[in-house]
């Protein structure tokens, strides 16, 4: 984030909205103090405010600082009592509350203007009964304008390779990605039947170099195998901070009930990934084995990924959401 704030000074307030993929917050678009409070003190709350969440809301604080102008209020559900101080330093409201249990989550009741829900489904079952408890306490009071829902690309399963947009259907193969698919359906059937303005973001592997886990240089370390190049399959990532700016843009500019591609524009297999990063790291490349060795190796989680191909069309988030990728490759990403 200090990469982005350095360059954003550099740049200026307007240039930095705009190629940050930003919308333009409305109090810039008219002159300053003409604009009703309430458009200028938004509540956005984050429902899983990890990682991704907590650079959403530094995201939000920058804009609103190089414009100079009030920002929306960006409040967090956590359910850790001792990340409240750690939350309120960068400038965030927690709220205490559990999603497993859905008397702890009254006060969201008409609290937002929007909504940003990162929080996973639990780990097992068919369905994601934290998903049924946002719905249920937000259809209890002041419907917000917007909720963007972060899902995954696991929803589509193996494409064999395939590009795919957003109107394939959908095969999830594994009980984490089922779980997605029921939240996803959940959320868009209340957007449609109450007005609530409802985003899903497909989103695959998460990376940053400022992310705990969040290059391949750990897997690198372990020397753990890749695929040969006859078994080895597609793979799709994005970096956290764009993915933040992705999230931002579609709580502003998404369609009802429209699902987003959160994803770069990297076209690159697994193994090509990690000889990737292992030349920038300067380490050796993972050694490559066939699949039936693979299996013999290697944890199912990370199986279960190796079992997925597919290559994911993003021109959904470049002409509905007007984002301007900061690191439109993983080359890039890893480089910075």
């Amino acid at each position: 984030m200090a990469q982005h704030r350095q360059w954003a000074a550099q740049s200026g307030p307007l240039h930095n909205s705009i190629q940050w993929g930003y919308p333009i917050l409305p109090s810039i678009q008219i002159p300053r103090g003409a604009l009703p409070a309430r458009f200028r003190r938004t509540r956005v709350l984050i429902i899983g405010c990890g990682d991704v969440g907590q650079r959403i809301a530094q995201a939000l604080q920058l804009v609103a600082a190089q414009t100079r102008q009030h920002g929306p209020k960006v409040l967090a559900l956590t359910s850790s009592p001792e990340k409240a101080a750690a939350l309120r330093q960068l400038g965030i409201t927690p709220l205490v509350g559990n999603l497993d249990d859905l008397s702890s989550l009254r006060r969201l009741r008409g609290l937002a203007d929007r909504v940003i829900h990162m929080a996973p489904p639990p780990g097992q079952g068919a369905f994601d009964t934290r998903s049924a408890h946002v719905v249920r306490v937000l259809r209890q009071g002041r419907l917000p304008k917007a909720l963007v829902y972060g899902s995954t690309t696991g929803v589509y399963g193996n494409c064999d390779g395939a590009w795919v947009d957003e109107t394939r259907t959908l095969n999830p193969t594994t009980d984490r990605a089922r779980r997605r698919v029921d939240a996803e359906q959940r959320l868009l059937h209340f957007g449609q039947h109450s007005g609530l303005r409802v985003q899903v973001l497909r989103i695959p592997g998460i990376y940053a170099p400022d992310r705990e886990g969040g290059t391949p240089r750990g897997r690198l370390l372990k020397g753990l195998p890749v695929l040969n190049a006859q078994d080895d399959v597609y793979t799709n990532h994005i970096h956290a901070d764009d993915l933040a700016r992705i999230a931002i843009a579609a709580m502003w500019r998404g369609k009802p009930q429209r699902v987003y591609h959160a994803s770069d524009d990297t076209q690159m297999r697994m193994g090509e990934y990690f000889d990737l990063a292992a030349d920038l790291y300067g380490m050796p490349r993972p050694p490559r084995v066939t699949r039936d060795a693979a299996q013999q190796m290697l944890a199912p989680t990370m199986l279960s990924f190796m079992g997925e191909s597919r290559r994911m069309r993003n021109a959904r988030i470049k002409q509905e959401l007007r984002v301007r990728l900061r690191y439109p490759t993983v080359l890039q990403g890893l480089v910075a």
